[in-house]
């Protein structure tokens, strides 16, 4: 049996200007895929950064001939993914066609209304793929409840209301199948320390899972919904014998929350140091847990923790109080000075709402001053799918199709201040960001070919950002809104 995954390109221009700082590998995808029996094939195809992705995905197609086709998504892919479930479905009819990964678990009925797809998959991909291997081996029908929905059966609705399924035990969740990508595609740029000379802005970086869910229930957020209000852990040795094994020297952690468990964190640490595994990190951190756990994150400094992203959404206590974080302004404050004491790059994540004026822009511009030197990114907050504050907004929406929109650039929510004028504002956010950026401020050496990839990626990003208001000319027809 021969197994296809895909992962779809990205439409939206923004989006894809970000990759100019950040490409990780379809980790999702290699653990699916270690799902697969070693007794099948299995192939990834990864599109997020082709070129000509139709033409490329129909080659493989033809070239490959896969009995089975799945792809993976978010809710901004969506649309793409049924388009390429049709170009599967007029080259090869018999195959079994099926979606996963964010968007079919939220929002599973979405895809009913398209006939090419035979099979919609909720949850945790790599064990679902074992239950579906099993059963077109043994030739059983497709099996039906909450993580696999035919998308032809009666039940099909039915079975779309019920919550996404638990997570498994991460003991059964299989091991990524590393070799299927092409490694040298994927990094991450690094700022490096204070005079530090780096090979490389860009260094190829690994990605890695941890855990799976986050307890915390901030409002803009659908992890918690996604994960059922579970949090898996894997254990320290099971983590630190995968980091030994890649080999790339930069990891980049993609847990929801990793440091939730304080003291498997520690351990996890410990064990990098005795081992003498001399590798780099960066990860995802709340505020308070900076604030609670200070020597955690000092012994991971040893370890090779080189940068935090913050989710700090704001230094406004209103603000934070409308995003349900349970995190006071001075326990982000406090959370700056700790990273800044320990010598962890910050990279601080704010978050601009719809109805923000010429004041509320200028806030955030002391935010970023407060915080510099650090890694500054914005987005605008819009409610996710399947989530409560999407069914309460889903009457105001000013896209058509709002799930195609939702990238946390894109607003889908109408703006105080007319959209050109917003993102205008916006993308002064990220030049005012720019100049605060540490790689400037720590004069650190890097290649010169590397400098001019850095500042024109920047530049088309920044460009790419002041123009988003375009997208929306086809949508809406009244000039005063845009």
């Amino acid at each position: 049996m021969k197994v296809l995954l895909v992962r779809p390109h990205i439409t939206l221009k923004v989006a894809r200007r970000l990759r100019a700082f950040l490409h990780l590998e379809p980790l999702a995808l290699e653990i699916v895929a270690g799902g697969v029996g070693r007794e099948h094939e299995v192939s990834i195809l990864d599109l997020a950064s082709a070129r000509r992705p139709k033409k490329k995905f129909l080659r493989r197609l033809a070239g490959y001939r896969p009995d089975v086709i799945g792809f993976t998504g978010y809710s901004n892919q969506a649309r793409t993914v049924k388009e390429l479930a049709t170009l599967a479905r007029e080259r090869l009819p018999g195959a079994l066609i099926m979606t996963g990964g964010v968007h079919a678990t939220v929002v599973p009925q979405d895809y009913q209304d398209c006939r090419a797809i035979d099979l919609v998959v909720r949850g945790e991909g790599g064990t679902a793929m074992r239950r579906l291997i099993a059963a077109l081996e043994t030739g059983e029908a497709l099996p039906e409840d909450n993580v696999f929905l035919p998308v032809r059966s009666p039940a099909f609705m039915e079975l779309a209301q019920l919550r996404p399924p638990e997570l498994p035990p991460y003991d059964e969740v299989p091991t990524p199948r590393r070799e299927l990508v092409d490694r040298s595609r994927y990094y991450c740029i690094w700022h490096g320390d204070k005079g530090e000379r780096l090979p490389s802005l860009f260094p190829r970086t690994a990605a890695m899972r941890t855990s799976v869910g986050c307890p915390n229930r901030c409002n803009f957020c659908v992890v918690h919904y996604l994960a059922n209000g579970q949090y898996r852990q894997r254990t320290p040795d099971e983590v630190v014998d995968e980091i030994e094994s890649v080999p790339e020297d930069h990891i980049y952690f993609v847990d929801d929350e990793m440091f939730i468990n304080a003291r498997r964190c520690e351990r996890i640490a410990r064990l990098l140091l005795e081992r003498g595994i001399g590798k780099k990190y960066v990860s995802w951190a709340r505020a308070d847990t900076i604030c609670k756990h200070p020597e955690l994150f000092k012994l991971w400094k040893q370890a090779g923790l080189s940068l935090l992203y913050v989710g700090l959404e704001s230094m406004e206590a209103e603000t934070l109080d409308g995003f349900n974080k349970g995190i006071a302004p001075d326990v982000n404050r406090r959370a700056v000075q700790v990273l800044r004491e320990l010598g962890i790059g910050l990279h601080a994540a704010f978050m601009v709402r719809p109805e923000f004026d010429e004041k509320d822009f200028l806030g955030l511009r002391e935010a970023v001053e407060y915080v510099a030197p650090a890694e500054v990114t914005f987005t605008v907050f819009s409610p996710s799918p399947g989530t409560p504050l999407w069914e309460e907004h889903k009457d105001e929406f000013i896209c058509p199709d709002p799930y195609a929109f939702y990238d946390c650039f894109h607003t889908i929510l109408p703006t105080r201040l007319p959209l050109k004028r917003f993102y205008g504002r916006f993308a002064q956010l990220y030049l005012f960001g720019v100049r605060h950026n540490p790689w400037r401020h720590n004069r650190v050496k890097v290649p010169v070919k590397d400098l001019v990839r850095f500042f024109s990626g920047g530049a088309r990003y920044g460009m790419a950002l002041r123009g988003i208001y375009r997208d929306y000319r086809k949508i809406l027809t009244d000039a005063e809104e845009i």
